[in-house]
């Protein structure tokens, strides 16, 4: 299988982190994000495994009663990086409007 470079793995990660963004707090299997970004489902652990490193997703390995998974991962956005996301959004909206408002 052909090496996917360092940028082309970033921007998936980037696609990761704006599919969870959209969903948040919603958790969901690496399945899911996998079927969402149209990648494969082990490729796109390793890449969620990167992003935890870098304390951007939170791994959640319990059901809702508690019990542990066997096998199954679902991901959600850090609280770190989703405030972030909501900064950088409302700053690019408020952009937005003040570009609307001002006459050329």
């Amino acid at each position: 299988m052909p090496q996917i470079s360092k940028q082309k793995k970033e921007k998936i990660q980037e696609q990761i982190l704006s599919h969870l963004y959209s969903i948040f707090p919603k958790q969901v299997f690496t399945a899911e994000i996998a079927r969402e970004i149209a990648r494969d489902e082990e490729f796109i652990k390793s890449l969620l495994a990167d992003l935890e490193k870098k304390e951007l997703v939170v791994k959640v390995n319990k059901n809702p009663d508690g019990n542990i998974y066997s096998r199954r991962l679902r991901w959600r956005l850090s609280n770190k990086a989703q405030e972030a996301y909501s900064k950088a959004y409302l700053y690019y909206h408020n952009n937005q409007i003040q570009d609307k408002q001002t006459p050329n």
